[in-house]
């Protein structure tokens, strides 16, 4: 581990790119490189402290690497790289339960077309290990990936197939909030990759490891192996439930809105909230195309702004009419009638004036709807 390494604490400011991120350090604002190309919705606001390590390669561009970022005052590593050196000596020191009796033999070997991070050994048998590091997580669940990953779900099938070939396979999911107690695959974001955790997780060695850091990031204490509520999985990742459609209007507009006639939209951000019962993906699809025939109040709205972001919630359960409630409760405006015809609610859509994807209300609602609320199915 990292043992002598200087770390510095800024403020995050934003993220231009999936790689670049700006931080503000003793009063200047500064270039950094993230060495983590997540999303990180939930970790990401402007003020949050982050942890910073001087490049040491001299005249790069960014100055700086980020290690790690706080939430509720907890320190969470956000550098992958590191992250594998974790998962190493985590095994090397025969910290993780289940896992005691195996070395380390290797890193980086390459099996066919893929490379997986850890070769462990017990005597002559030999162990493949694909290391992958979480940074969703709730109240008390973590969940992978937090983007789309065609690699990720590409490796776990490699794994499996290696497995039938009677080879010894595994992965290990570092989970860096020591509250953790259960995971699953993010079947909202990526219900590719959790349909192929499904399938495979019965072949594989794999266990998912909460561990809690302090801000020197140089030793972790492994805390607990989570929980699998499969029956969660199998029940709720399906194509149907509700979703959020996260759109920026560039100038205020009148625009008319079908039988709903002409409404006045100020510039901003909106969030509009919808259910489908089946066909989900089909019809956030519809939702982002602009040439289509008119037909829901969205489509009208949708001529004049850009989608930002699409946020699925796949679930078995109805709701859509608690989700708009919810939005509602913290976004400064909403369109009266927009949306919802066929209910109570006073509107399916809500106004912001900054990005809410930024806003700590919004990515706790966000978080809320989509993990917390499963902790109560799991117990």
């Amino acid at each position: 581990m990292k043992r002598n390494q200087t770390l510095y604490q800024g403020y995050f400011i934003d993220r231009p790119n999936r790689f670049i991120a700006h931080v503000e350090l003793d009063g200047n604002i500064v270039v950094c490189h993230m060495p983590n190309p997540g999303r990180m919705w939930e970790l990401l606001f402007p003020r949050v402290p982050v942890y910073l390590r001087k490049a040491e390669q001299p005249g790069r561009k960014t100055g700086y690497d980020i290690v790690g970022i706080e939430r509720d005052g907890m320190p969470v590593l956000l550098d992958t790289q590191y992250n594998n050196d974790t998962a190493a000596w985590l095994v090397q020191q025969h910290l993780i339960s289940g896992w005691e009796d195996w070395n380390l033999l290797r890193r980086e070997v390459t099996v066919g077309d893929s490379r997986f991070d850890l070769l462990l050994c017990r005597q002559e048998e030999l162990f493949y290990v694909e290391v992958k590091s979480c940074t969703l997580f709730g109240k008390e669940g973590a969940m992978f990936p937090d983007a789309v990953t065609e690699r990720g779900r590409k490796h776990i099938l490699e794994l499996a197939s290696m497995h039938q070939r009677g080879i010894h396979t595994g992965v290990l999911f570092l989970v860096h909030w020591d509250k953790a107690q259960w995971f699953l695959p993010d079947y909202h974001t990526d219900p590719a990759f959790a349909s192929a955790f499904a399938d495979v997780a019965p072949m594989l060695d794999w266990k998912a490891l909460a561990v809690r850091w302090d801000a020197s990031f140089t030793t972790p204490t492994p805390v607990r192996l989570l929980a699998y509520p499969e029956t969660i999985l199998r029940q709720e990742n399906e194509d149907r439930g509700d979703y959020m459609i996260v759109m920026y209007l560039e100038q205020d507009a009148d625009i008319e809105i079908g039988a709903l006639g002409s409404k006045h939209f100020p510039h901003g951000y909106y969030v509009y909230t919808g259910s489908a019962r089946k066909n989900m993906s089909a019809r956030i699809a519809r939702h982002q195309r602009k040439r289509k025939r008119m037909h829901w109040h969205i489509d009208y709205l949708r001529q004049q702004c850009q989608v930002t972001a699409v946020i699925p919630i796949r679930t078995a359960a109805d709701l859509e009419h608690n989700l708009a409630q919810a939005v509602d409760r913290i976004a400064p405006w909403h369109i009266r009638g927009f949306g919802c015809t066929d209910c109570r609610c006073v509107s399916h859509l809500f106004g912001f004036h900054d990005n809410p994807i930024h806003c700590r209300d919004f990515m706790k609602l966000v978080e809320d709807f989509r993990m917390n609320r499963l902790t109560a199915l799991i117990k």
